[in-house]
């Protein structure tokens, strides 16, 4: 190595670990609390800083004068560095006070050998490391230095070997990081002693290898609160300090590699070399840009630098900030399965809620293709899940069924794409809904800290979730009371048409012979029922009846019905059977039956067909209206068919299906819609048979023969 690039590599190396050991130990000092250990843990690292400054000040200058100094704080740094683990081994195996304060007493053999270092230490200075003019002697003085880091080496694996099993996670950042830079000098001065010299290039390096102890040592403080140093190492810190330490050691392995490509290729080394460049490129982009890499990543260092898994702080806000990224429902229920998904670094879920008809149906998704599963509140799972409030482990649940007694899966979940946990979303006592996420990218222990993070998110996002419903039946509610207000301007404008025809009519006697009058009158006839077709139009909501439910003979109203629709372009082909009756409101399963083959006709052209089936399934009556109009799309029949206001024809106002439903429902009957665009509409009323009244006739006995 020439002059100049020693200089430049040195300033850069030894500069660089200087600023991060002086700022290190300005952090620790901010969070002083006086105690022996953190005295001495200060002074290790002022040392360290002292000892980075004497070596950019050696590459600047390169003097004697430069090198004494070097040396003189590289012997510092070693009797810090000393009294701060002998600090350590006293206190472990000493009381649990002096181990817990810091305050523990010094080995007196420690004492005496940092004593004699530093007294020694001017007299193992060479006046040129580099010359190989005195070998003997530098080999000599080599020696000493070589004695200091296997001393180190020595005390690291005391430490490590003595302390109690309970604290050794808290030290072995720390035993790492020494037992590094202590082998690393090892062979620094074991080379220098066996050719007579030092190595510039080993010795350039020294300066970033001591300076990467640095997280490990902060780790190591963060973990031991009895060092009385306050000390907090986030976990993004620990993560972006780890890929930059990997990603410096996939490039200098990559850089090595196109050395000895280049070097061993002959004519072809210089090609060989870009080639091996641009893959490295090419692998590097995709790392970086892989979400597995970085999963399990994190999943490594949360294992293997923290005792908890989890940084609850930072998790809670990311976990708040995804819940409230959005305000509507459907954009809500998303954001609930992606935090939670997040938690367990899933890459995809699915959530199912419960309705008013209490059965639980997935309305959103994320990440995942739609799977089409309804469950009922008194099925297995959901019935589990209320029970117990456990977070059910699909994988756990195969191997070992014992563990999840009385559950049975439902088929649907079974069809599932990879799934893996079931997380319930309880709000008090009741259970909300629950989340089904799919496989990690990387493999994740399912723990009691899993689990309880888990826990305490689900009713988290339960609760937003129930929020959420409030507002948007609260702003139904809204919808409801608007929709009145126009109800009142409508009964208005209808109080004045029928004063119109009221007036009309009392002069309809005195002028019944008039030509003028009886071409007033019929303008007038015409002007009004053009007004309350209007009216019709933007109202259609039915009165809620005062008499009790009986039984109706459907058969007749379908007729009259189609009857009164056959006037329009579509014809309507029937298949009814007779006798088909079920309890309700004759004017109200008119209005339906109206409704729903209205919606059948406004959706048909007129080369179209309808047909209107009415029949008896067991114990059902089915009235079935199917149409080969326009059709819907899947997720407008999931979403919102039902919800009051919403329609897909331009001039509809969203009431009828939503009416028509909810009387339906309040007969103890369902609506089915089956429908695609493009491929029509099938719509299946399902009510409860009922028995015709027997006829006078039939009541009346037989005569006797």
């Amino acid at each position: 190595m020439s002059e100049a690039a020693f200089a430049n590599a040195g300033l850069w190396s030894y500069g660089v670990a200087a600023v991060g050991f002086a700022a290190f130990t300005l952090r620790l000092l901010l969070g002083w609390r006086a105690s022996t250990r953190a005295v001495l843990l200060v002074a290790a690292m002022a040392a360290s800083a002292l000892w980075a400054g004497s070596g950019a000040f050696v590459a600047y200058s390169q003097t004697p004068l430069a090198w004494w100094s070097s040396y003189a704080c590289d012997t510092l740094r070693y009797a810090t560095w000393f009294l701060f683990l002998g600090n350590l081994l006293a206190g472990g195996r000493g009381r649990a006070g002096d181990a817990a304060t810091g305050n523990a007493a010094l080995p007196w053999w420690l004492v005496a050998i940092v004593v004699a270092t530093v007294a020694a230490s001017p007299f193992v200075i060479l006046p040129d490391p580099f010359s190989t003019a005195l070998v003997q002697r530098g080999a000599e003085r080599f020696t000493a230095r070589l004695a200091l880091a296997i001393l180190g080496l020595i005390l690291v694996e005391q430490l490590i070997r003595r302390v109690d099993p309970k604290a050794r996670w808290g030290i072995k950042p720390l035993c790492v990081a020494l037992a590094a830079v202590f082998a690393l000098d090892l062979y620094f001065f074991a080379d220098a002693m066996l050719f007579g010299r030092i190595d510039p290039d080993i010795w350039v390096a020294r300066g970033i290898a001591n300076a990467l102890i640095i997280p490990f040592v902060a780790v190591a403080t963060a973990r031991n609160t009895g060092w009385t140093i306050e000390m907090h190492v986030s976990r993004g810190a620990v993560f972006h300090s780890t890929a930059i330490v990997l990603s410096g050691g996939f490039l200098l392995a990559v850089a090595a590699a196109g050395y000895f490509v280049r070097y061993f290729g002959g004519e072809w080394g210089r090609a060989l070399q870009v080639e091996l460049l641009f893959a490295a490129l090419l692998v590097g982009l995709l790392v970086v840009s892989s979400g597995t890499f970085r999963s399990k990543l994190r999943v490594f260092i949360s294992k293997h630098f923290f005792s908890y898994r989890y940084d609850y702080r930072e998790e809670w806000l990311r976990f708040t900030r995804t819940l409230s990224a959005e305000t509507s429902l459907r954009g809500v229920q998303e954001q609930c399965i992606k935090a939670l998904a997040d938690l367990v670094e899933s890459p995809a879920g699915m959530l199912w809620v419960k309705h008013e008809d209490d059965a639980y149906r997935a309305p959103s998704r994320w990440n995942m293709a739609a799977v089409e599963g309804t469950d009922d509140s008194h099925g297995t799972l959901p019935q589990f899940l209320a029970a117990t409030g456990w977070v059910v482990d699909l994988v756990e649940y195969d191997a070992y069924r014992d563990r999840y007694p009385d559950l049975v899966l439902p088929a649907w979940l079974r069809a599932f794409p990879a799934p893996w946990l079931v997380v319930p979303l309880e709000s008090a006592t009741e259970l909300v809904g629950f989340v089904i996420l799919a496989k990690p990218r990387t493999a994740i222990e399912v723990n009691w800290e899993v689990r309880d993070l888990l826990k305490t998110a689900s009713r988290q996002a339960a609760s937003y979730l129930g929020q959420i419903r409030a507002t948007d039946a609260l702003l139904e509610a809204r919808k409801f009371d608007a929709f009145n207000r126009m109800s009142a301007f409508v009964v208005h404008d209808l109080k004045n048409l029928v004063a119109q025809l009221s007036l009309m009519l009392k002069n309809a006697e005195r002028h019944r012979d008039n030509p003028e009058f009886q071409r007033d009158m019929v303008n007038t006839v015409e002007h009004v029922v053009g007004r309350m077709n209007k009216l019709m139009l933007q109202l259609r909501m039915g009165t809620t009846p005062v008499e009790k439910h009986h039984a109706i003979d459907l058969a007749p109203i379908v007729r009259r019905v189609c009857a009164a629709k056959a006037g329009q372009r579509t014809p309507i082909d029937l298949a009814l059977d007779s006798g088909i009756a079920t309890l309700g409101h004759e004017d109200r399963i008119e209005h339906v039956i109206g409704h729903l083959l209205q919606n059948a006709l406004d959706a048909t052209r007129s080369k179209g067909r309808i047909a209107v089936r009415l029949a008896r399934e067991g114990a059902d009556v089915i009235l079935e209206v199917a149409d080969t109009g326009e059709g819907m799309a899947p997720e407008f029949v999931r979403e919102r068919l039902f919800k009051p206001f919403e329609t897909s024809k331009e001039s509809g106002m969203g009431i009828g299906v939503y009416e028509s439903r909810q009387y339906i429902v309040s007969l103890g009957g369902q609506i089915l819609y089956d429908s695609a665009p493009g491929a029509g509409t099938r719509v299946r009323v399902v009510l409860p048979a009922a028995d015709l009244p027997a006829s006078p006739v039939e009541q009346q006995p037989k005569a006797a023969v």
